[in-house]
């Protein structure tokens, strides 16, 4: 007979997500800030972002400092709204057209196979997390958590 898990258990599921998930989106947004947002920038008018150096200074901060918080459970629930839309226009305007697979390979040569660029495939599965970790919480670990027990006294 199959067992559930506890309640107890049940809080820790989230952690692990949260925690890749932080650590993506800071790696992402600390690359773009050591690289300068300036080549960012050309890629978002490219896709005819409005305003491509501001929205580039924007989004690479975003990603930066929402990836810190979402690794550190701090404001999981403020952050994680504009990192889904990052994603989604990630997904809309770059992604969408190379299909699903995160993997495309496109060939293969002596020195081993040739990828393509990347579908909308972890695009969803950000977004997935950061819907899941709405909906429950930053969980345990988490600056959000000890908030809330400090808030409340215990």
């Amino acid at each position: 007979m199959p067992t559930s898990l506890s309640t107890e258990s049940k809080r820790w599921a989230l952690l692990p997500i949260r925690l890749v998930l932080g650590t993506g989106f800071a790696v992402h947004g600390w690359a773009k800030l050591a690289r300068g947002p300036a080549g960012f920038a050309r890629v978002l008018e490219w896709i005819g972002v409005p305003a491509p150096g501001a929205t580039a200074w924007l989004s690479t901060l975003l990603e930066f400092v929402g990836g810190l918080a979402l690794g550190v459970g701090a404001f999981v629930e403020l952050v994680s709204i504009p990192l889904i839309v990052v994603m989604l226009v990630a997904m809309f305007a770059v992604h969408l057209r190379n299909g699903f697979s995160a993997v495309n390979t496109v060939g293969l040569t002596p020195a081993g196979p040739q990828f393509g660029p990347p579908g909308y495939e972890v695009n969803l599965l950000y977004i997935a997390g950061l819907i899941a970790m709405v909906a429950d919480g930053a969980g345990p670990w988490s600056v959000d958590g000890w908030l809330g027990r400090y808030r409340r006294g215990s």
